[in-house]
């Protein structure tokens, strides 16, 4: 790991500027509070994988207090809207953590694959845990939801983790490369902050309503999976110049 410091004193703006964005709302709501979060972080010299644990313990806790509560919630036991507002900033302010541990490490110099690979790792804990709470207030509410339904929303949502993945380094490509406000409102369906921000105002408004929210998510994911499969496709065998008999 590098340990080389900073040669002034870095600010919240620095921390921002490096931020990997992520969405026009993840760039406009989670990045800026991430780098409060890494200012923090960098003035109580913490190291960024301490940023990554808060993350992962933050989503783990609030998506656990999800699942507990799915069932007294659809019968009417406890408040629905309390337990949403508590998802919402909940799982907003892990997302957070999750875009200052990278933001802190790229400033401070330390920066590591071994970072690296706990960042990623605590990711797929922590949507792991997002979509069982999502999967319990849907089952909960509506008794009858299919299984298959439930699984494909699961393998879905990796989607988003995997095509972030896929979108750094020197293979990054996007199908639609413009920066123009309209595509990037467009592109919101594939930010993460806004959908786990609707994901809980489904849950704090109308939880009845998370299986709607399971099933145009899966819909919605299904299609560009797809997409990108074809995109990436044609773009391979365009770059595949084999011989002609």
């Amino acid at each position: 790991m590098q340990s080389s410091a900073p040669e002034h004193q870095p600010a919240e703006s620095d921390f921002y500027r490096v931020n990997r964005g992520g969405g026009l709302y993840s760039e406009a709501v989670s990045q800026r509070l991430g780098a409060k979060l890494a200012l923090f972080g960098y003035r109580k010299k913490l190291a960024p994988t301490t940023l990554t644990i808060f993350n992962l313990g933050i989503s783990a806790v609030v998506s656990a207090l999800v699942i507990v509560t799915a069932a007294p919630v659809a019968a009417g036991q406890v408040p629905g809207v309390v337990i949403g507002l508590i998802a919402l900033a909940g799982w907003q302010l892990a997302y957070a953590f999750d875009c200052a541990d990278g933001q802190l490490a790229r400033v401070t110099g330390q920066t590591s694959s071994d970072g690296a690979r706990v960042d990623i790792l605590c990711d797929v804990a922590g949507q792991i845990a997002l979509v069982g709470a999502l999967s319990a207030v849907a089952v909960a509410q509506e008794p009858e939801t299919p299984a298959w339904l439930i699984a494909l929303f699961a393998g879905g949502w990796m989607v988003n983790l995997i095509t972030s993945v896929l979108a750094t380094g020197p293979q990054a490509a996007s199908m639609l490369k413009s920066n123009t406000l309209p595509i990037r409102i467009l592109k919101l369906i594939r930010d993460y902050g806004a959908i786990i921000a609707v994901a809980a105002a489904v849950l704090t408004v109308a939880p009845i309503a998370m299986v709607w929210f399971i099933g145009i998510f899966t819909l919605t994911n299904g299609a560009f999976l797809l997409t990108s499969i074809a995109f990436s496709a044609r773009n391979a065998l365009r770059a595949h110049d084999l011989p002609r008999s």
